[in-house]
């Protein structure tokens, strides 16, 4: 079945060799020391999502080394039956073509730790023919047995290339930009950074028309307000005003946690009151990987931060 992605951005530009991908310099060159040496060791990509990890894998297994290999999702296949059935019987064969074979684990992270525990002997027993490509969004939700059998990698892209990739997306899409749109673009770029894919769809969304209409970016204005009720102590107002203005910050509480920890290092002036906030945020961001309901634990940081004398 031949599915046609060209109306999706995200798919229609998602990178197919190295120089498409958006990669610091430090991490292209030892990407790039693999093109010549046609092989890799185990390797761990880690960073938010929307930073390109999973794309990666597949550019160094089909343009790069152009090798058979396996992709599991783990956050899916998440059990040690995964790791002793489907992963196993994969690495211990070698391929028809002599090259090395790859497996790649999306998401990593969630797999078990019966799971993860199995892995780290495939990953020996198995290594002169079979290597191992794990993306996680946490690091350390992967087990140190296995950071220690892998090459880490954090994929964070630079602002800049961002910002360039985005626009070269609207010209390739033919979409006019004004000099005031650059700087449109550019807060965009930086509302949702390093999520590439995010930024991305939203251009994508404001260029609906095909004309680039982006709305303002509203979130400071939600900042102003509950920021005022925290210091009120109002925490009723706080929720009230959190879910009445879920639309300009498009429902992204972690965006928001992150947006407000900016805000209070931007504004607060007592700095022992400013310590104690950057802190309680701090811990709600790091619990957002967690948390079954983002709203709560956002709530839940407001709720504290009033409590702050």
């Amino acid at each position: 079945m031949n599915l046609n992605f060209d109306n999706i951005w995200v798919e229609k530009y998602r990178p197919k060799s190295l120089e498409d991908f958006v990669i610091s310099d430090d991490n292209k060159k030892i990407i790039e020391s693999f093109v010549h040496k046609k092989e890799i060791p185990n390797l761990l990509f880690t960073g938010t999502p929307g930073i390109g990890k999973t794309s990666l894998a597949k550019i160094i297994v089909n343009d790069i080394l152009q090798c058979q290999y396996l992709y599991i999702n783990a956050s899916d296949e998440n059990g040690i039956d995964t790791i002793r059935t489907k992963v196993t019987n994969f690495a211990q064969t070698k391929s028809i073509d002599g090259k090395i074979k790859v497996i790649i684990l999306d998401e990593t992270d969630g797999l078990t730790l019966d799971g993860q525990r199995a892995l780290r002997n495939t990953m020996e027993e198995y290594s002169k023919i079979t290597r191992f490509i794990l993306t996680a969004n946490y690091r350390h939700k992967i087990i140190t047995a296995l950071q220690s059998r892998c090459q880490s990698l954090d994929l964070i892209p630079p602002l800049s290339l961002v910002a360039k990739r985005c626009l070269f997306i609207l010209k390739s899409e033919n979409i006019s930009i004004s000099e005031s749109d650059k700087t449109k673009i550019v807060h965009l770029v930086k509302s949702f950074y390093p999520d590439l894919r995010k930024c991305i769809n939203e251009l994508h969304k404001s260029s609906a028309s095909g004309k680039l209409i982006i709305n303002e970016n509203k979130t400071n204005e939600v900042l102003e307000l509950i920021y005022k009720n925290i210091k009120s102590k109002n925490v009723i107002a706080v929720r009230k005003s959190l879910i009445e203005n879920e639309q300009k910050f498009n429902s992204d509480y972690i965006n928001l946690l992150r947006s407000l920890f900016n805000f209070i290092d931007e504004n607060e002036q007592n700095i022992e009151i400013k310590k104690k906030y950057l802190l309680v945020v701090a811990e709600h961001l790091y619990r957002s990987s967690f948390v079954v309901d983002q709203e709560i634990n956002c709530y839940s940081c407001f709720i504290q931060l009033s409590d702050i004398t």
